[in-house]
């Protein structure tokens, strides 16, 4: 597969993961609402060899930040079918101001300090929502 052809279909999957982890929100209408929030999308290759252990780590540290920081509102985290070791973030915060106190929080550098050596590629993207639509659950 040719390098142009690799990342049209990189950017057709972050297209696919961005759509499914916005119908699967959970309908905060605020969300779709407010321009102020800081939205970022991280990419990740984690070594196969430590991707289990990687896993723990995100979710211990997903859990922490949703349930102890009002300013994180949304934090999913997906791997790509084919390649387990390919994990895409999907980051919503109240501000920029938001995520800076964010990565400075004990639970957030735990999670760097835990997975330093299990990541071979971090790339951040600041995105701007186009819609942030979702249904309401009852």
């Amino acid at each position: 597969m040719t390098m142009e052809k690799k990342i049209i279909r990189f950017h057709l999957q972050l297209l696919l993961i961005v759509f499914c982890m916005l119908t699967f929100n959970s309908g905060n209408k605020a969300l779709a609402q407010n321009k102020t929030q800081y939205i970022r999308i991280a990419n990740l290759v984690i070594d196969t060899t430590q991707l289990e252990t990687y896993k723990a780590a995100l979710k211990e540290h997903a859990e922490a930040a949703i349930s102890k920081e009002p300013g994180v509102l949304t934090l999913y985290a997906v791997y790509d079918k084919d390649r387990p070791s390919h994990v895409t973030i999907f980051e919503i915060y109240a501000s920029k101001e938001a995520y800076n106190s964010h990565i400075q929080s004990p639970h957030f550098l735990k999670y760097k300090d835990t997975v330093k050596d299990m990541v071979k590629s971090l790339v951040l993207l600041d995105v701007i929502p186009i819609a942030l639509e979702t249904k309401k659950h009852n």
